[in-house]
């Protein structure tokens, strides 16, 4: 069974095969077809779902707080397939509120790139990267829906140092629900980020909303 849902014939949020199904294709009784789900459901690979059935739980991406760190190094890490989607790329005189945090003039632009992020083929954020735009510029004849960003950067002697970041919960408006394969409504972790470079110049402002049920922080306290 965890064969199954790791070569993806069981997808992420699909239902499993019945009882009587499982107990044909492995030969083996109801009671040890019923032990086995009840250990995945433990482990929190398998979830029942009242009056419908047991769904396969996507995998949880644990992002860790104190570490500057993009997405897909992030995924990486985890053991997760990272891939991303371009939604939008264009520079622009609005986003005040970036500007403002960037430290960019009214009059200037700044480029913003929209991204849907996937772990493991499944859609867990939606992203909005936006940069002064003597910054932006070099991102823009890249291929935006696969690149890393702060990797491009770094070959051109841009290196991001420290970040301050804040998390809220938010809920999912009907765009962004249907971008994630979720019900409108439901909750996100949305993350902003204010990235620095050298001589602390603010570089980069991000804003990311994950799904909260695949999509968790792990923080490390120290007294």
């Amino acid at each position: 069974m965890i064969k199954r849902i790791q070569e993806k014939e069981w997808a992420p949020y699909s239902m499993i095969p019945t009882e009587n199904e499982l107990m044909s294709e492995f030969n083996v009784s109801r009671t040890t077809i019923r032990q086995a789900v009840s250990i995945l459901v433990q482990e929190g690979i398998l979830e029942k779902k009242q009056g419908k059935g047991t769904i396969v739980k996507p995998q949880v991406f644990v992002g860790s707080l104190g570490k500057l760190k993009g997405f897909a190094e992030e995924a990486l890490e985890n053991g997760i397939f990272p891939s991303s989607k371009l939604l939008s790329v264009k520079t622009s005189r609005e986003f005040r509120k970036e500007k403002s945090l960037l430290q960019v003039p009214l009059e200037e632009e700044v480029v913003v790139i929209e991204r849907l992020r996937f772990a493991n083929q499944t859609p867990v954020a939606i992203e909005r990267t936006c940069w002064p735009y003597h910054i932006g510029r070099m991102l823009l004849h890249q291929d935006l829906n696969g690149a890393n960003f702060y990797d491009i950067l770094e070959e051109k002697n841009i290196v991001l140092k420290t970040a301050n970041e804040k998390i809220k919960a938010i809920n999912a408006s009907l765009i962004e629900a249907d971008l994630l394969g979720i019900r409108g409504g439901q909750a996100l972790l949305q993350m902003e980020r204010l990235s620095f470079g050298q001589e602390n110049k603010p570089i980069e402002f991000t804003t990311t909303k994950f799904c909260s049920d695949n999509y968790q922080y792990f923080i490390e306290l120290v007294r």
